[in-house]
């Protein structure tokens, strides 16, 4: 799992938090605060799943790239 997926979970909660104190305790500033928290923790967690899943596509490549190496391996001895 990319870290800036664990970090971007992190400022989405911290972001609610914030946001939900602000909206108990009629705090604005607090709430879009909380709110703009919540969307950089989103945008970071969305950016963690996209290197997560070019990552994953670049094994998979690799390890078919392998399983190709070694078929024409077997089949030219």
């Amino acid at each position: 799992m990319d870290k800036d997926r664990i970090k971007g979970k992190m400022e989405d909660v911290a972001g609610r938090v914030k946001r939900q104190a602000g909206e108990w305790t009629g705090d604005e500033k607090a709430q879009a605060e909380g709110l703009a928290e919540q969307a950089k923790g989103k945008a970071r967690n969305a950016l963690g799943k996209m290197k997560d899943a070019a990552r994953d596509a670049a094994d998979n490549l690799r390890h078919d790239e392998q399983a190709d190496t070694e078929k024409r391996d077997k089949d030219a001895a």
